[in-house]
């Protein structure tokens, strides 16, 4: 199967019929973002399928998988690949763990499918999550400057590739407290692209992430505050709003939520101390 770059990069295009400002019709190329399913499988094990934007999915598992804690290090992966029998088409990853990973193949039917929009389902309560990740280390003294924060919803579009082109795809970047980004991705899910952004740095083995930030583009829901926490994050800032568990979680774990990052305004709901304010 031989796929266009545009394709590859998780772009369909195809023709629709527009109405314009004067009520008349046109018909006009049109990008949409591509949706596929990707199963991840550990050795025979179907462990997840996630509805996704295809592209970067070695990324995407690594990510999954730090966040599920069932690889804790960069040495726990062995290999990646995706299968190679014509009815996968590419939407089968095929995980190999190395022997200091401990995975149960038993825990892995409680993932299920996970939609586009939450990274949760199929998971049998909220404390599974609590058990797993330590708080940030309060003894941290670390803090981002209120005009850095400010600059970067500007630097997370500017950086964004597909977003003008499709209108329906979030990204998710991983910037250090200087500004300066490490890593973006995109996806049609606001977690898979977190999945992808935290899984790159897992591959280059740059966790913990103490003195990062990770903004999304969208809204902020516990899911994206539970896998910046995977990642050592200590900072999550969303372009939207947060959710009341997202709020509560970051509270619990020690992490500082930002949400409506809109310049020059945006609002704190945990943990305002990593927030140089300015004196104005």
């Amino acid at each position: 199967m031989h796929l266009s770059e545009a394709e590859r990069h998780g772009i369909g295009a195809g023709s629709v019929v527009r109405r314009k400002p004067d009520g008349g019709y046109e018909c006009v190329a049109d990008d949409v973002t591509i949706e596929e399913p990707l199963e991840i499988r550990i050795g025979e094990e179907a462990v997840a399928v996630t509805m996704r934007t295809p592209g970067n999915d070695e990324e995407l598992a690594a990510g999954f998988l730090l966040s599920e804690t069932i690889v804790r290090r960069r040495a726990d992966l062995r290999e990646m690949a995706h299968g190679t029998l014509p009815v996968s088409l590419g939407n089968v990853l095929n995980v190999t763990l190395s022997s200091t990973a401990k995975f149960i193949p038993a825990a892995a039917h409680r993932f299920g499918t996970i939609s586009t929009s939450c990274g949760l389902c199929g998971k049998t309560s909220i404390d599974f999550i609590r058990q797993r990740f330590r708080p940030i280390d309060s003894a941290e003294r670390i803090q981002i400057e209120t005009a850095t924060l400010l600059d970067l919803p500007e630097r997370l579009c500017s950086a964004q590739s597909n977003f003008a082109r499709t209108g329906g795809i979030h990204a998710a970047a991983i910037f250090d407290f200087d500004g300066n980004l490490i890593v973006l991705r995109e996806d049609i899910g606001r977690h898979n692209a977190v999945d992808k952004a935290i899984g790159r740095a897992f591959l280059d083995d740059l966790l913990p992430l103490k003195n990062h930030i990770v903004i999304v583009s969208g809204r902020s829901s516990l899911e994206i505050v539970q896998k910046a926490l995977a990642a050592g994050i200590p900072i999550v800032a969303a372009i939207s709003a947060p959710s009341t568990l997202a709020v509560n979680f970051a509270r619990e774990s020690n992490q500082t939520l930002i949400g409506f990052l809109r310049p020059p305004t945006f609002n704190i709901y945990s943990h305002i101390e990593r927030v140089a304010l300015d004196s104005n």
